[in-house]
């Protein structure tokens, strides 16, 4: 403490005052000397005193902060009394309660993203190894040209389906990271349906399915109409892989006050009441998953409403079918 400057500043001023009263006491009586010296020292006591208890103070803080800088975040420093080392204390808390909350997202970002590149890993590691088996055997001078064919076909598949994955993940990454402005312009539901029906009318007529569309011309809501396209064509391709021959698919869509709701339905087999909790998580397939299935299509449907002030519910039965509700909020609830 007395290698401060500061301290050393005030113990010299002090001294100086206390001399001057010393020396104008000298010139009134005996006891008026007695009575400056008491007080000098008295006063001076009480200020290192009072200065030795801040310095301790601090000092507990600072051996605070190197135990949170240590990584000990559970200490709490907190007191409910006045005065300036009262609201420092409550503030340091608050950023001690701050950076615990930041390196458990941090912890948890990297849980994920460990996870992330497992189940990539998993799902090109298929596609490769096929890949990779086929492209040997077409080496082999012998093979025939039917079945060199077949393998080729079989590859171009493969790469098809790569291609798709990781469109799929790089477009996921740039909606979690929130590096997608998405857009906020009026959208008419019955265009917004036909566009996304354009990429799955093939696969429904060779299936012979059949759609129904039901709504109001001037049903809207505000969102990015690209990016809710995607997701529709995801959840109708969902649709038109588990309906069988000859199903059907409806599309039905209102708008009231609160919300814009499009109403998704099939009469498929169903998804099993065990997968309904897990659908919308990424990579997961159910028992039901056509061969071939990712798992990423309705996690990333969920995630482009999630983001334009949206939810999903899903209902689902062996017997009637499956019910995707989409629901488009005019505030943020």
């Amino acid at each position: 403490m007395l290698r401060n400057r500061e301290i050393q500043l005030l113990l010299l001023i002090m001294s100086l005052i206390s001399l001057t009263a010393l020396v104008t006491a000298a010139y009134i009586s005996p006891a008026a000397v007695v009575l400056v010296v008491i007080l000098s020292l008295l006063l001076i006591g009480s200020c290192f005193l009072f200065t030795s208890w801040r310095y301790r103070e601090l000092e507990k803080l600072s051996v605070y902060l190197r135990e949170i800088s240590s990584g000990n975040d559970k200490l709490d420093v907190r007191d409910n009394q006045e005065g300036e080392l009262s609201i420092l204390k409550n503030d340091i808390y608050k950023v001690t309660l701050m950076l615990s909350e930041q390196r458990s997202l941090l912890k948890r970002d990297k849980m994920q993203l460990t996870d992330a590149i497992s189940d990539i890993s998993h799902q090109l590691k298929t596609p490769l190894t096929s890949m990779t088996v086929m492209a040997e055997l077409l080496s082999g001078s012998d093979l025939p040209p039917a079945k060199r064919m077949e393998f080729t076909h079989n590859i171009r598949i493969q790469l098809e389906r790569i291609d798709w994955l990781v469109s799929s993940l790089l477009k996921l990454s740039k909606i979690d990271a929130k590096t997608i402005p998405f857009k906020r312009d009026r959208i008419l539901v019955k265009e917004l349906i036909r566009k996304a029906l354009d990429p799955v009318l093939i696969p429904m007529d060779i299936k012979e399915q059949t759609v129904s569309i039901k709504g109001d011309e001037g049903v809207s809501f505000i969102g990015d109409f690209n990016w809710t396209v995607e997701a529709v064509i995801n959840i109708l391709k969902n649709g038109v892989e588990h309906t069988q021959e000859g199903g059907a698919i409806s599309i039905s869509f209102t708008e009231n006050a609160l919300f814009t709701e499009i109403i998704i339905a099939d009469n498929g087999k169903g998804i099993p009441k065990a997968d309904l909790p897990y659908i919308f998580k990424r990579f997961y397939k159910g028992k039901h998953a056509a061969e071939g299935s990712i798992g990423i299509g309705l996690a990333m449907a969920h995630s482009i409403v999630a983001n334009q002030n949206g939810v999903i519910d899903v209902r689902s039965s062996s017997v009637d079918g499956t019910e995707f509700r989409i629901k488009f909020y005019k505030q943020v609830i």
